[in-house]
């Protein structure tokens, strides 16, 4: 279908360009699918998200905040998403030619990735905030292992802060495992006493002293009404609304400039595109936070 043309309406999408090499805010395909515990069809998100973009404007309303004034490039997808090693590598020489980098995955395997290449084997001093229902500490090689994968390569336990965890998502074995690792968690049922606010500014300040902080996204936080495209999603997890703030208020950190959206196969979202829109706002969310 064929999308309106309004000279004074800048879409989203088409206000990523695809050329040149210094950006304010960039995006990059990770379309990570095979190690994946439940079979998906992930790979096809990053196209699914690319179009969502073009549904949306370049204008906050409620700041007045009009992104265009940033320089937005769309770098096109890794060769082989599905090998760490690879990723790692690609997503590296792309680093030094945005402020701002955002991956488009993909299963949650990325992380593993886009934190590696942020740490260039220096993980001391970097910072990993989760957005997830789960703790993602499993064994193996898979989307439910890249936190213990950053443990075994290096990263500080105490350099992880994980938002979201639901009820009746994780084992106690897993969680157990998290508690020897040092993780800090603020798990779902604290967003019932505290401010989105709130909880970001703990979040952060607990990773004051990192360099630099990643922020992984994973889209099953959420709960499952908002993202059907979210295989692991529950019922309670968090609204739309509340992950947007989220978002919005720890980007807002000039330490944090590198994010990815996981967990997403666009393949089974429902016809109006939710899951996938949901996460072309979070990218919105993140440009508005830049701008401030």
């Amino acid at each position: 279908m064929s999308l309106h043309n309004d000279p004074n309406w800048l879409r989203a999408g088409n206000w990523f360009s695809t050329g040149g090499t210094e950006a304010d805010i960039a995006i990059l395909g990770v379309g990570a699918s095979k190690s994946a515990i439940t079979p998906n069809k992930a790979h096809q998100t990053p196209a699914a998200i690319r179009e969502a973009l073009l549904k949306y404007s370049t204008y906050k309303a409620s700041l007045d905040i009009e992104l265009s004034k940033l320089i937005a490039i769309d770098f096109g997808d890794v060769s082989n998403a599905d090998d760490q090693r690879i990723a790692t590598q690609e997503i590296s020489n792309h680093l030094p030619k945005s402020k701002v980098l955002i991956l488009l995955g993909g299963d949650n395997s990325i992380t593993f990735s886009g934190v590696s290449a942020l740490a260039s084997g220096n993980f001391e001093e970097i910072g990993l905030i989760t957005l997830d229902a789960h703790h993602d500490v499993r064994d193996g090689i898979s989307n439910g292992s890249p936190v213990r994968q950053l443990i075994e390569a290096g990263l500080p336990g105490g350099n992880i802060v994980q938002i979201g965890i639901s009820d009746f998502a994780n084992s106690k074995i897993y969680a157990d495992r998290v508690r020897e690792y040092g993780i800090y968690v603020i798990n779902r049922r604290q967003f019932e006493q505290k401010a989105i606010s709130e909880i970001a500014n703990e979040a952060l300040a607990h990773l004051s002293k990192c360099k630099a902080i990643y922020l992984d996204i994973d889209i099953d936080v959420c709960d499952r009404s908002v993202v059907p495209a979210a295989p692991a999603a529950v019922p309670g997890g968090l609204s739309a609304d509340q992950l947007r703030e989220l978002v919005f208020e720890l980007a807002k950190s000039k330490n944090l400039n590198h994010f990815d959206i996981t967990e997403i196969d666009s393949s089974i979202d429902t016809a109006d595109q939710r899951t996938s829109r949901l996460a072309a706002l979070c990218i919105l969310e993140i440009a508005s936070a830049k701008s401030l």
